[in-house]
């Protein structure tokens, strides 16, 4: 009787991994494809497959991809191509220009933003102690955050959240991967941006205001 078991075991095995391979060239030019990240469950809607073929063809993706260029990463619940960190150097280096580098006082706002949302641009303002519009209109600009409606208050101001092409550019899967800071208006603003994951941005321009 074991033997049977067994047998069944190898062979259920066997079929598991051809589906899995089979999975695997429709996975990765949806992957390639995408706009943004997918998500297992999209995946198996768009390829008709179970969400365990689904994972395990991802992972096979992943692990071929591991030691490369590109790369798969999670991000936001989904799953997309992206260049591999070890990339990061050349890759900017093409894509982000001196001049597209965020100040310290957007990097600021973007904190504040990341750790607070939906916040209003007074909220901001009330922790970093000086006028935000010129940086909140530059982060907008990035598409780094984005206005999330209207708080149910007294002049109604408008509110604003991060984006996912935020979690993106710095490598978050999602908003819990957010290191701990605590920030109350009155209080005075520091932030470690290095442990925040916003290094790469770093100002190489002159300040905004």
């Amino acid at each position: 009787m074991s033997v049977h078991v067994e047998e069944s075991a190898v062979i259920e095995n066997e079929a598991f991994e051809s589906d899995v391979e089979s999975a695997v060239t429709s996975i990765e030019a949806l992957l390639f494809v995408a706009s943004e990240a997918l998500s297992i469950k999209e995946l198996a809607k768009l390829t008709k497959l179970s969400e365990v073929i689904v994972a395990g063809a991802l992972q096979s993706i992943t692990d071929s991809y591991a030691e490369r260029g590109i790369i798969v990463r999670e991000i936001g619940g989904g799953y997309r191509f992206a260049t591999s960190p070890r990339a990061r150097e050349a890759v900017e280096a093409y894509l982000l220009p001196a001049k597209t580098s965020l100040s310290t006082p957007a990097l600021e706002a973007l904190a504040i933003v990341a750790h607070m949302q939906p916040v209003t641009k007074g909220e901001i303002e009330s922790i970093r102690g000086v006028n935000s519009d010129s940086v909140v209109s530059t982060l907008l600009d990035r598409t780094l955050i984005a206005e999330d409606g209207r708080r149910d208050v007294v002049g109604r101001p408008m509110t604003y959240k991060t984006t996912s092409f935020f979690l993106e550019s710095f490598g978050l899967r999602s908003l819990e991967d957010l290191p701990q800071l605590e920030l109350e208006p009155g209080q005075p603003l520091e932030l470690d941006l290095i442990t925040a994951g916003m290094a790469q941005l770093l100002p190489q321009t002159p300040e905004e205001e």
